[in-house]
């Protein structure tokens, strides 16, 4: 076993050493991205890569700052990721990438400490500039003093954007902010507008300042859930405690939770009773009363009693783990919105350059007049082109909402899921698990002649024993007692309809009744259709029934009125259950349809049906948890998973997961998705709008610089905070 010591410090490793270490069937390598400082740059850098031969796809999420290649099979994968990695540096040759080999929390550590350096620094180089600007004031414009004193100011707040700009163009990459803000301050300086031309850098770099602050800010929020990662456990070995990394314990180990720790796995109570906060995974504030046999997952803390925990999964299986993964890899689903976004800031900055030049040139030519003033005209197109506001608050709105769904107990997989999200149409649930609580009881036991009730029990437990369903676990809790499993032979799961199996040299089939059917077994009809039954027949023979109950989720209620406030015209429900327990629990919930006794590809064509009665603009969610529900969920616009009780296949073929297994989650949801979505175009509308209007202005000569100014740095900054507000919203 490792040390932590040893799991922290891991260093970086060079390309070769990654594709060294990686299994020969992997083609996707995560790198960590640094010093990138704008969504435009990122998004160039990520085009350039995604262009190299060899490169199926690429993804560089400019908050999370990371970049994901995925090299297609058969390719030389180091030669791939190296010509990957020119692409990216010749886009932008700041950018630092390293494989994602070295310690995460080193990564944070080291990110933010440069951040914190660089703002520090910025923050010294505004007041010395904005001194000297204050100084220039002193002395006429046109004066030498007043060129020296401005210049000063300038190289020292602007100078960077300047070399920035020099070591770009030699790149080959010329139409950048750095490259508009360069040339309309150097114009400025050559028609002696000097003042000018220092406010224009000044402003633009506070402007800049708040951006990054304003990210920052959104980054730390989002990455507050990688506190959730547990750094250590308190394993039980031979009754003494031992530091263990969570990483290798386990499935049925015994940790203990000391108060104010977090639950590193998740486990089930074997001793102790406590309350425990799971804010960070379910955004509720009021603590949960755990006691003995309870589920408590990992990410929660322990409040104010010793707790000793069985394990229940392994770490990577565990809710922090799911967690994690889920926002690291948010970024990767762009929507339409930030799509389109990209591509029109890839275009519309050379067509406003193009158009400042002929500005500038072609009026003074055609009448005459002189040169200044329409170059004036022209500096103010070029400072107000700058496409930051759009690039940068665009994606900040999706990346907010999704940190927003996240402390609400909604893990989203990507902003295209939350665009998905604001125009459902249909959702669709799953029963079992999703609307109900899957908390089953065996409720009565029907024996056929020759039977008795502690054979039939006896029989269904020893053929349930190697599932993990609900109605398994409840059989095998009503027989209380551990099956000798060395008398099971020829287990087999029919999927959709049970279980055959050899018990003690018996044949055995327990499921449902077309299972016995099947095999041309009669049965008699079971006298309480509502609820789940569950048929069982030994020797071919037919052996009797075996009633299964369970609880509708108080939780429940609530879903279908909030949807229909929300405006979703259809809700339906799809269950592998009898129709007689469908109904029932439909009326209860008022569902609008309802079909049952479903198989999963039942499901999959009732999906479809569902769909092709939705209008082009709508989508159709469906919500469940099983593994037999992993085809549903693919299927849908969006698929949504329940995370406490859901299985592994669900959550991954989900596009959403609800980390608190209520159903009511799905309209928080939706509610964020919306609030997201009209952000986004507010900024979209308040960007092109202020920008359009002083592009008209300018041409008209009815502009100053300082309108340009406000144009691009203050529109940015109000789109930033804009996009802020989601994720400040306390509702």
């Amino acid at each position: 076993m490792k040390s932590l010591k040893e799991r922290k410090i891991a260093d970086e490793i060079s390309i070769e050493e990654l594709i060294k270490r990686a299994d020969k069937d992997i083609y996707s390598f995560d790198f960590s991205v640094r010093n990138i400082d704008c969504p435009d740059c990122a998004a160039k850098a990520e085009n350039a890569v995604s262009q190299q031969k060899g490169v199926k796809s690429a993804q560089l999420d400019f908050f999370n700052k990371t970049l994901n290649i995925e090299v297609d099979n058969g390719e030389d994968r180091e030669a791939v990721i190296k010509s990957a990695f020119s692409a990216a540096k010749k886009a932008h040759p700041d950018m630092e990438l390293t494989p994602s080999s070295k310690s995460a929390d080193k990564e944070e550590r080291d990110a933010d400490h440069d951040s914190e350096g660089i703002e520090k620094s910025m923050i010294i180089r505004l007041i010395l500039s904005a001194i000297l600007f204050g100084i220039g004031f002193f002395f006429k414009e046109e004066s030498l003093p007043s060129l020296l004193i401005n210049s000063a100011a300038y190289i020292i707040i602007g100078g960077d954007v300047l070399l920035k700009a020099i070591k770009n163009i030699i790149k080959g990459k010329v139409f950048d902010e750095n490259f508009l803000m360069s040339i309309a301050t150097i114009g400025a300086f050559s028609i002696a507008s000097y003042r000018e031309a220092v406010a224009v850098m000044l402003f633009y770099q506070v402007g800049e300042l708040f951006q990054d602050l304003s990210v920052s800010k959104s980054r730390k929020s989002i990455k507050s859930l990688m506190a959730l990662k547990p750094d250590y456990a308190n394993l039980l070995v031979d009754e003494k405690e031992v530091i263990a990394d969570p990483q290798d314990i386990e499935i049925g180990s015994l940790i203990v939770i000391k108060p104010g720790e977090r639950v590193p796995i998740d486990g089930t109570v074997v001793k102790g009773d406590s309350l425990v906060d799971t804010s960070a995974l379910t955004g509720e504030s009021v603590p949960r009363e755990v006691s003995a046999g309870d589920e408590v997952l990992s990410g929660t803390i322990n409040l104010n009693s010793v707790l000793i925990l069985k394990t229940v999964r392994k770490f990577s299986d565990s809710a922090v783990s799911r967690i994690l993964e889920l926002v690291e890899s948010a970024g990767k689903k762009k929507a339409k919105s930030e799509k389109f976004i990209t591509r029109f800031a890839k275009y519309y900055t050379p067509i406003v350059v193009f158009l400042a030049l002929g500005l500038a040139v072609i009026p003074p030519l055609v009448t005459g007049a002189g040169f200044g003033g329409w170059i004036n005209r022209a500096l103010v197109f070029l400072v107000v082109s700058c496409p930051c506001a759009l690039v940068l608050s665009v994606p900040l709105a999706f990346f907010g909402g999704i940190g927003k769904a996240s402390r609400s107990g909604i893990l989203v997989k990507g902003s295209e899921i939350l665009e998905k999200l604001k125009d459902v149409d249909t959702v669709v649930f799953d029963k079992t698990g999703t609307l109900t609580h899957s908390e089953f009881s065996v409720s009565e036991i029907s024996p056929a002649s020759g039977f008795e009730k502690e054979e039939i029990l006896k029989f269904a437990a020893y053929a349930e024993s190697f599932s993990s369903h609900p109605i398994a676990v409840s059989i095998l809790k009503a027989y209380d007692a551990e099956p000798d499993r060395s008398l099971i032979s020829d287990y087999k799961e029919i999927a959709g309809y049970g279980i055959s199996a050899n018990v003690d040299g018996r044949s055995i089939l327990v499921g449902k009744k077309d299972l016995l059917l099947q095999n041309n077994i009669e049965v008699n009809e079971a006298q309480h259709p509502a609820n789940t039954i569950i048929y069982v027949a030994v020797d071919n023979v037919f052996a009797g029934t075996i009633s299964i109950s369970d609880r509708i989720k108080s939780d429940s209620k609530l879903v279908v009125p909030n949807l229909k406030a929300l405006g979703v015209s259809k809700v339906a429900m799809l269950t592998g259950d009898n129709i007689e327990t469908a109904n029932r629990v439909a009326e209860e919930l008022n569902i609008d349809r309802t079909e049952a006794g479903l198989l999963p590809q039942d499901k999959v064509n009732a999906v479809e049906r569902l769909k092709s009665e939705i209008g082009s603009k709508g989508s159709l969610v469906f919500v469940g948890d099983g593994i037999n529900d992993s085809p549903v969920l693919a299927l849908a616009d969006v698929g949504v998973a329940m995370g406490g009780l859901g299985s592994d296949a669900a959550i991954e073929a989900a596009d959403a997961v609800i980390m608190t297994d209520e159903p009511s989650r799905l309209v928080s949801a939706i509610k964020i998705a919306r609030k997201t979505n009209r952000i986004v175009i507010e900024n979209i509308v308040l960007s092109l709008g202020v920008k359009g209007l002083i592009l008209i202005l300018a041409a008209l000569n009815l502009a100053s610089m300082w309108i340009a100014v406000f144009g691009d740095v203050g529109v940015a900054v109000l789109a930033v905070l804009n996009s802020v507000r989601i994720i400040n919203s306390r509702k």
